[in-house]
């Protein structure tokens, strides 16, 4: 009897502990194995977007497809999403952030993705519209009644006015109105070569605040800086059309219309995900998603989607980039040429 006792307490002192840790590592494991519920893990799609896309984006373009996808594949898709100045994600994307698609601001920094070999040399020409997923013009916001009387890009040189921009180093929407500055004066002034440097060199003059993005300026503009914020219409359409925002919009005679481009991250693209983020690009210019974007204040691609949206504002001459030759024209004549080696240095910045 002595020994039996003895004998069951050396079993259980050598393999008691075995049981216990592997009781302990199956509980650890338990949450991954859900298949024994019948239940599929989620699907998970990471994307990074300017900051204008982030309310559209979560509010209901994430919700929408994450609803067709279930209905197609029965499976749950999860998606993680960073956003900030288009400057700023390319240039997180060029430091190894794992995203494998992303909306840039600037058809520059989508080049920036592609010469790092992070996408297909200009692979999103290949999508319809040439990856160009929604557009906005460049425009003003004004405090509330219009106080300083700004009705026009020229009206932002006057002695006294303070403008708020966002700033060219990180933002999209920056290079998009210094464009829209400068192509206004010229497209008046067709036989004045100085007209857009003379624009710049006015308005420039006059800028108190930069910030990092759009939505960043516009905080500026919230917290009291400035008489005049130059932004996107889509970053500033609603809140004003509803009494959010207490500013109004001004449209200009002559400006800009901007687009948001989709780039595929393929580096970061892993096979068995291939069928999943194709998906979720062509969602993006389906006539649900479209509509969405005129919903959220975005113009649409297809123009017979914008004949449906009332509230946008008319403005006589609206030009696109490319009327200067492209980005790669357009940033070594006018970015680079005028404002950055002319108008800043002759401002002493």
């Amino acid at each position: 009897m002595i020994f039996c006792l003895r004998a069951l307490g050396r079993w259980l002192h050598t393999f008691l502990p075995i049981g216990l840790l592997g009781a302990l590592f199956l509980y650890a494991l338990w949450p991954w194995l859900s298949f024994h519920q019948g239940r599929a893990q989620p699907r998970t799609l990471v994307f990074y977007g300017s900051s204008i896309l982030e309310e559209v984006m979560k509010r209901a373009i994430f919700p929408a497809f994450q609803s067709l996808w279930l209905k197609k594949t029965g499976e749950h898709v999860e998606i993680i999403s960073a956003f900030s100045g288009s400057g700023t994600i390319t240039n997180q994307l060029l430091m190894g952030a794992p995203a494998e698609l992303a909306s840039v601001s600037l058809e520059l920094d989508a080049q920036r993705l592609s010469d790092s070999h992070l996408t297909g040399n200009q692979s999103w020409r290949c999508f319809p519209y040439n990856g160009v997923i929604n557009r906005t013009p460049i425009i003003f916001l004004v405090r509330h009644d219009n106080p300083k009387g700004i009705h026009d890009f020229a009206d932002l040189t006057r002695p006294g006015i303070k403008v708020v921009h966002p700033d060219p180093l990180t933002s999209g929407a920056s290079n998009w109105a210094i464009v829209a500055e400068y192509g206004s004066a010229q497209r008046l002034n067709p036989d004045q070569p100085q007209a857009g440097h003379d624009l710049l060199f006015g308005i420039w003059r006059n800028v108190v605040a930069r910030a990092s993005s759009a939505r960043a300026a516009r905080t500026l503009f919230e917290n009291g800086f400035g008489d005049v914020l130059v932004t996107y219409e889509q970053d500033v359409l609603s809140d004003c059309q509803h009494g959010r925002l207490r500013a109004e919009i001004v449209y200009p005679h002559s400006s800009i219309l901007s687009d948001q481009t989709l780039v595929v991250i393929d580096k970061n693209v892993r096979p068995e995900e291939r069928n999943l983020v194709d998906t979720w690009s062509a969602f993006l210019w389906s006539e649900q998603a479209q509509q969405i974007f005129v919903d959220s204040g975005f113009r649409s691609v297809k123009e017979c989607l914008n004949e449906e949206k009332q509230d946008f504002g008319k403005i006589a001459d609206l030009f696109q980039i490319e009327d200067f030759g492209g980005w790669g024209k357009a940033k070594r004549d006018i970015i680079d040429g005028v404002w950055k080696n002319q108008v800043l240095k002759e401002l002493g910045r």
